[in-house]
């Protein structure tokens, strides 16, 4: 007896026509330059001097000089400025990290009284705008007398991060097998040990993202840091750039000057932070 062989012919894959693949390249070219045109028109507004700014005639870069960041970084504030953002956004995200890896950890492991309600609560201060946060954060911080500190730019950044991290946090780790959390209570670890020599290893891809969003939130703000903040030597780099565009003269070159000075600092974060998201999927293999 012969075995029967499968003369059926499998289905051709079907392939986007040339008219289709055309339209759909266009269609993402077209988008990736809408993305990327206002950026390319501040990195190259950031060369030029103030006239060619404001003129009508549209130019790459007339004239390019390096004067607007000689004056942003030499004769203005923007260096104390930068200082003052790089220590509230290192301490947020120092503290915001520790805070929500160890509330998403509890969050995940372990079935305490009110642990729902806590969710909740997380889930709902992300539906408040700050807008409407900004007065009773500013009544909270005056009667702790921590206006026109950074200390108060700190916790209200913390009260914008931590919800919204340590949600993030806590479905990470239900993804990790809690047969790990077992293996180390059996070796001797206790809750706390097994969470930082166990899990927290592993979560390293949470960790950065989460860190990533901290940075950036206190990075890049400003409605508290205008409210919180009255003396320009306290002023962070979001609030003090607005100072940069008055009502009647604004400074167009020194302010994108600056705004480009801003993002180099987020884009070495979010390279460190790729990298350990990468190299932290395959950290921590479990033995056979």
């Amino acid at each position: 007896m012969t075995a029967q062989v499968d003369t059926g012919r499998r289905r051709p894959t079907s392939r986007r026509s040339p008219v289709a693949s055309i339209a759909l390249h266009a269609t993402l070219i077209v988008a990736a330059l809408i993305a990327i045109f206002p950026i390319a028109w501040v990195v190259l507004s950031s060369f030029k001097p103030g006239v060619w700014i404001q003129a009508s005639d549209l130019s790459l870069v007339k004239e390019p000089t390096l004067a607007n960041y000689k004056y942003v970084l030499t004769q203005t504030m923007f260096p104390r400025w930068a200082l003052n953002s790089v220590v509230v956004a290192v301490v947020t995200t120092a503290i915001g990290v520790l805070m929500a890896a160890t509330a998403g950890y509890a969050l995940s492991r372990f079935n305490f009284p009110g642990r729902r309600k806590l969710l909740l609560v997380f889930l709902v201060t992300q539906m408040f705008p700050v807008p409407i946060l900004i007065v009773p954060i500013y009544v909270i911080m005056a009667n702790l007398h921590l206006i026109n500190t950074p200390a108060s730019l700190v916790i209200a950044y913390l009260t914008i991060a931590l919800p919204f991290c340590s949600w993030m946090l806590k479905g990470y780790f239900d993804t990790i097998s809690t047969e790990l959390d077992e293996a180390a209570h059996l070796d001797g670890c206790g809750p706390f040990a097994t969470f930082w020599r166990v899990i927290l290893p592993l979560a390293r891809p949470g960790i950065a993202v989460t860190a990533f969003f901290t940075f950036l939130t206190a990075w890049g703000e400003v409605a508290y840091a205008t409210a919180f903040i009255q003396d320009e030597r306290k002023f962070t780099l979001g609030y003090g750039l607005q100072q940069f565009v008055p009502a009647f003269n604004p400074q167009w070159e020194y302010l994108t000057a600056s705004a480009v000075l801003i993002t180099l600092p987020a884009g070495v974060v979010f390279f460190f932070a790729q990298r350990h998201l990468v190299s932290g999927l395959t950290a921590g293999a479990v033995k056979g």
